[in-house]
């Protein structure tokens, strides 16, 4: 089995949370606070799990900021990448999950990037973490959706597997 790193940023507690809920699926992982991280704590994991929640009006959860430009010159050889998002897809339905969007973009040109998951389901307008028909990872709306989070990240975990 890799060695697996979970990073999340987190304003609410909500997006340690569903850090926790994939490790636990997992059965493995560390988990590392974005605002504490020192990219060089990444280097022994050749699988890295991504997680941030969307604010405001489709912003990145701002613990990300300082580090996600660090995350775009970084060096992904030989390491595998997932993401999971969290938003509102209710009172933000144009919005939802951007997040991770910006997450992926920031780093889809040097990483290999693993775990799309299909938008069959969701109900929402618009999303940043939309490619190709399919979410760039996992997104949760804990607030509207809450009953099919856990059976949303035991589906992803065990799609993950496969990667690990």
């Amino acid at each position: 089995m890799s060695k697996i790193a979970i990073v999340y940023g987190t304003s609410t507690g909500a997006t340690k949370d569903i850090a926790a809920k994939i490790q636990k699926a997992l059965g493995a992982g560390d988990l590392y606070d974005v605002a504490n991280l020192s990219l060089d704590q990444l280097k022994p994991y050749d699988f890295l799990i991504l997680g941030a929640s969307t604010t405001g009006y489709g912003e990145l959860q701002d613990d990300w900021d300082s580090v996600l430009p660090k995350f775009s010159a970084l060096d992904f050889s030989g390491k595998k990448v997932a993401l999971f998002g969290l938003g509102d897809s209710s009172s933000y339905s144009d919005t939802f999950a951007n997040g991770m969007g910006q997450l992926y973009n920031a780093i889809k040109d040097n990483a290999e990037i693993v775990g799309a998951v299909s938008t069959e389901g969701y109900t929402f307008d618009d999303s940043e973490a939309v490619v190709d028909g399919q979410f760039v990872g996992l997104a949760i709306d804990d607030d509207n959706e809450f009953d099919q989070t856990d059976s949303r990240v035991d589906a992803w975990v065990n799609d993950l597997k496969q990667y690990i």
